[in-house]
């Protein structure tokens, strides 16, 4: 059974206060207040900056809710902070809450677990449901204070005996996983289902694998349907998945292939492996779709790609009976071997069969490092490069760094650029050597010189970051600039981030939107985030909405959920025909990018 993880409400700041503390200033307080919600927030700062000072805890409050979100006044961290911490010392438990979240998350204060969780107690202690979430959050990971499964177990049934539903979530995850208190699903399913009850997503995903399973409740595969879809129509993608197998199978609802399909579909547009696989089979077979060996192996080579040993073995199925690929054994040889490898039963079965038939029979790994050892002897760089390779990955040799570390170096020291890059990469994971940020960065810049794109853009890293070098935004534009020029995507979307918030340049909205285009075209889903972006807020130039939805909507169909989000948000701004237009582009921009 897979579960997500503990939830913590991380939500930077509450609504606005409406308690009075004293009758004197209460009409004042008022009508600050309803001036905030007019969205006049200078009479509203006036009003409670005055109130504030005397002493008025809400309008202390408030004042820092209003720095916080830079309403007003610029955006301060350090002046919200201030104001609330006057108001939590008067006992406001939102201000103890929140102070607990400015040094949860650093903002306005230096970053502190031990201090948040003294504000959060604070407030926990006094009935406050979300310190008592995060304050058992805190106990659940050992932040700032000793890792007690027990006390994090208190604190969550605090804030969902309060109604709190991640703290319903989170109480039903530590009586499944047996963490604080005795292993009980019949209490586990209690807790998903008030907080399912309340449409948290993943509590509606567990419930529905609990009925799935029979786990604390009896098991009923209709009512696991029913609490899929809850989740799956919030876009969760492994509910999504599981009803796409339940309408395959027509388990707790009628069989229906075109119907899983959809929710297939949907789940391999967010990057579920298993949902990617599963369209590769049902093109494969011709279910709820026409029959297409061509779309099969487009979809399993997504998740096969990425390691889905399924997916692999399908695939080397794909490239053996040569359906919608030319008919190749060595291909199919290498997906067999990749699934074999994650002990996948049929695959070494597969790799068998073609052993035996004497079918796609490449020269093996152990021959491979037996060869490259000769030529790597006799000083030949790009044989000592690979039979580093072979070592690190312990292909036809075992697996040792050190010995990948010793070939890596006798090619880079004659120059070779890959082998350069690669001990850097050593030196820099500390692979095989103690970590070393300086190290690699010589190395890297050795490779950077003659051009490798890859260490260019991780030589611009270090010089962005200040590791193993020190910290120069300008020689990281530069590095930048060369590895983006070889079309390299993240130093493109890289670049663009530095123009746009004017990073060591001056800010310059049209070079920043011409690097995120760069990488955009190039299917990168964070540059297609950051155009959509910048096209809604109108960055040095005016806002089209049809264009924003446009990127937005690309970069959603790569898994980015922020920008599916983003996307809606923008529609519910614009007309059905400019909506329209909009998935229009987006379909052009697809059939002529991705093939």
């Amino acid at each position: 059974m897979q579960l997500k993880s503990i939830k913590l409400v991380n939500a930077m700041f509450l609504a606005l206060s409406l308690g009075v503390t004293s009758i004197a200033g209460a009409a004042d307080f008022d009508e600050a207040l309803k001036a905030y919600k007019r969205g006049n927030y200078a009479t509203a700062l006036q009003g409670f900056q005055s109130l504030a000072e005397e002493g008025h805890d809400s309008a202390q409050f408030n004042l820092g809710l209003m720095y916080a979100n830079g309403e007003g006044v610029p955006q301060d961290g350090t002046a919200a902070v201030r104001w609330y911490r006057k108001a939590a010392e008067q006992g406001d438990t939102d201000a103890l809450f929140n102070v607990g979240l400015m040094y949860n998350n650093g903002h306005g204060v230096s970053k502190d677990d031990a201090e948040s969780v003294k504000w959060y107690r604070k407030a926990a202690e006094q009935g406050h449901a979300r310190a008592q979430l995060n304050l058992g959050h805190m106990y659940d990971k050992g932040l700032g204070v000793p890792q007690n499964d027990a006390a994090a177990v208190t604190w969550y049934r605090k804030a969902a005996k309060q109604g709190h539903a991640s703290a319903q979530y989170n109480l039903g995850l530590m009586h499944l996983d047996e963490l604080g208190v005795p292993q009980d699903y019949a209490e586990a399913a209690v807790w998903f289902r008030k907080a399912a009850e309340q449409e948290v997503a993943d509590a509606e995903y567990n419930l529905g694998l609990m009925y799935n399973n029979g786990h604390g409740v009896l098991q009923n595969n209709t009512e696991a349907a029913i609490w899929y879809r809850k989740a799956a129509e919030q876009g969760h993608a492994k509910a999504q998945y599981n009803l796409g197998h339940i309408y395959s199978n027509g388990r707790g609802v009628p069989q229906d292939y075109a119907e899983a399909m959809s929710w297939y579909r949907k789940a391999a547009k967010q990057n579920h492996l298993g949902a990617q696989n599963s369209l590769g089979f049902m093109h494969s077979n011709g279910r709820g779709v026409p029959q297409n060996d061509v779309q099969a192996v487009t979809w399993l080579r997504q998740a096969a790609e990425q390691g889905h040993v399924l997916a692999q073995n399908n695939l080397g199925l794909m490239y053996d009976m040569g359906r919608g690929v030319p008919q190749d054994y060595t291909e199919a040889m290498s997906w067999y071997r990749k699934a074999a490898e994650q002990e996948h039963a049929g695959a070494k079965y597969n790799l068998w069969l073609m052993y035996d038939k004497g079918q796609g029979l490449p020269q093996t790994d152990t021959e491979a490092a037996i060869w490259h050892r000769e030529a790597a002897e006799r000083g030949h760089a790009s044989a000592q490069n690979s039979l580093g390779l072979l070592y690190a990955n312990g292909r036809g040799v075992p697996q040792d760094a050190v010995e990948a570390m010793s070939w890596y170096r006798r090619a880079a020291e004659q120059g070779m650029a890959d082998a350069q890059y690669n001990l850097g990469l050593m030196y820099n994971n500390g692979y095989g050597v103690p970590r070393n940020a300086a190290e690699a960065a010589i190395w890297f810049r050795e490779a950077a010189e003659q051009g490798h794109a890859i260490a260019q853009l991780l030589l611009g890293h270090m010089y962005d970051n200040g590791r193993g070098v020190p910290q120069n935004a300008a020689e990281a534009m530069s590095w930048y600039q060369k590895a983006a020029e070889q079309g390299q995507v993240i130093a493109q979307n890289n670049l663009g981030h530095i123009y746009a918030n004017g990073r060591g340049v001056p800010q310059d909205s049209a070079k920043a939107m011409s690097w995120y285009r760069e990488a955009a075209e190039q299917d990168h889903a964070g540059a297609q985030f950051n155009l959509g972006a910048m096209h809604i807020i109108g960055s040095g130039m005016r806002k089209d909405y049809v264009k924003a939805h446009a990127w937005f909507n690309l970069a959603a169909s790569q898994g980015n959920t922020e920008a599916a989000d983003n996307r809606d948000i923008v529609a519910e701004r614009m007309t059905n025909q400019q909506i329209s237009r909009a998935q229009a582009l987006a379909r052009k921009w697809v059939s002529k990018n991705r093939k």
